[in-house]
């Protein structure tokens, strides 16, 4: 047994003796009493995370049908999201996101990170406030039409709120006069707030007016060069749903308001999804309907396969730029020749926010979520029994067992919940516990005071519940993989 969890249980055995008799003050001034509260945590203790104190405001939970927005339609993870106190909707297309959503959306973000950065991306921030004259450079101030939130300052200059950054950051490299082939292919990326006025607003963060987005711009110094890097990302944005779990299909896409000659959406099939796609059975062959002709029903890739029609939530897209913003804005490098020569440009979008809601949407049952474990808020939560129940000394060893964990299993520190809600029955938590989706929830219970103390152990993803011993706690908790 782990040296950590050994002594955790022989602590705990002694905190609950005490219990039985008389308090005792020790030197330090910490008094051990015959019912000690799991919001106190012991002096020289690491606080325990309790539920009590999480920012989840039972208000937010009613979505009844007169608390929608105007406009705005339900689905599932909107539901779900705002029942569990996750999000709150402000003004239509807007969202708070509630701390426990912060925190997924960090873990989401710490993933793309590792993803980007895996294949060369470097980080930076660049302005959400834009020039009209690099938009109308562009020729996209008018493209672009309502959808762009657009406004003058005092001066009256025009800006606009920045749905992407092509031309924001195509001008950042022009202005690097001394950019050589030897620093390409460079990949520069952020991770920030984007805004589009869209006209209906609906589906919660599927499709909002503010929402955080992931998009990368890359600078070569051919077109095959170029063809290489949008494959690199490509196989990144493969790699990093995989480890979410998430099916997501790579479909032909059109270039849109973008521009380019190349473009793939990242599609995860789901009814609620807006996007019809055609999916050949026999290949490999994927594409946006947008890109096909209407009558086309066999596959134009393997000829044989039938094209089968279903719905998507697009979740990244990509695109290959070619010259199209690096000729307007004048972004060139010093070749081997050293001579000035335009770069090839690609740019890449995931949308942050929306993963998040269409993991929930795709992964969920109607009664809770269930998160891709990478991402979930919190990995564990601890039920102690209720208050004043037969097994009410329980809840000791259920505050020890949480501070124990994050002793023994690094990867769970600041993972661990205790729900100290102990007015409430077990089943109620239960349900609570269902609907934030937590990935395991323990509940420490009569089996956890016999003498080969056990414990129940829900595990949300696959619906299972098991009964295990420390050792085997230890082995299921330590296999979880956290960022």
């Amino acid at each position: 047994m782990e040296p950590v969890m050994l002594q955790f249980w022989q602590r705990a055995f002694r905190r609950l003796h005490r219990t039985l008799i008389l308090p005792k003050r020790f030197d330090s001034g910490c008094a051990e009493q015959a019912a000690v509260p799991a919001s106190a945590p012991s002096c020289g203790r690491k606080p325990v995370l309790l539920v009590s104190r999480l920012y989840q405001p039972s208000n937010l939970r009613d979505v009844a049908q007169d608390s929608r927005l105007p406009g705005e339609m339900s689905c599932k993870s909107q539901r779900l999201m705002q029942q569990a106190g996750l999000i709150h909707p402000s003004s239509p297309g807007c969202y708070y996101y509630l701390p426990a959503t912060v925190r997924s959306m960090e873990k989401l973000v710490r993933v793309i990170d590792q993803e980007m950065q895996g294949i060369g991306g470097q980080k930076l921030d660049m302005p959400s406030l834009c020039s009209a004259d690099l938009w109308k450079t562009s020729e996209r101030w008018d493209l672009m039409g309502k959808e762009l939130f657009r406004l003058k300052d005092r001066h009256g200059a025009e800006y606009c709120l920045g749905p992407t950054h092509e031309e924001a950051v195509t001008t950042l490299v022009a202005h690097q006069a001394t950019l050589s082939y030897r620093q390409l292919p460079l990949l520069l990326y952020q991770i920030t707030r984007k805004f589009r006025d869209e006209p209906k607003p609906k589906f919660g963060l599927l499709r909002g007016r503010e929402f955080y987005m992931k998009d990368m711009y890359s600078f070569d110094m051919s077109e095959e060069a170029a063809h290489q890097t949008y494959e690199s990302v490509c196989q990144a944005y493969t790699r990093l749903f995989a480890r979410l779990g998430l099916r997501c299909v790579q479909v032909q896409a059109d270039t849109g308001n973008i521009g380019g000659k190349l473009s793939h959406e990242f599609q995860l099939p789901a009814d609620i999804g807006e996007d019809r796609l055609l999916v050949c059975g026999s290949c490999s062959f994927s594409a946006n309907v947008e890109t096909m002709s209407s009558d086309q029903s066999n596959c134009p890739q393997c000829e044989t396969g039938k094209l089968v029609e279903s719905k998507g939530i697009e979740v990244g897209h990509t695109f290959y730029l070619g010259k199209k913003y690096s000729h307007i804005f004048k972004a060139t490098f010093s070749n081997a020749q050293n001579k000035p020569a335009v770069a090839e440009m690609g740019c890449y979008g995931l949308g942050v926010t929306r993963i998040l809601a269409a993991a929930v949407e795709v992964m969920s049952t109607e009664e809770g979520i269930c998160w891709p474990g990478l991402i979930a808020p919190y990995q564990v939560c601890v039920l102690p029994p209720k208050k004043g129940s037969k097994v009410d000394e329980a809840t000791l060893l259920a505050e020890e067992l949480v501070q124990a964990l994050g002793e023994t299993l690094p990867q769970l520190r600041g993972e661990v919940v205790l729900d100290d809600r102990t007015q409430m029955t077990i089943g109620k938590r239960l349900k609570d516990a269902s609907k934030l989706g937590y990935p395991y929830v323990i509940v420490v219970g009569q089996g956890a005071l016999e003498e080969t103390p056990r414990f129940e152990v829900i595990c949300q993803q696959t619906g299972e519940t098991v009964f295990l011993s420390r050792d085997g706690l230890l082995d299921l908790l330590g296999r979880v993989e956290t960022v």
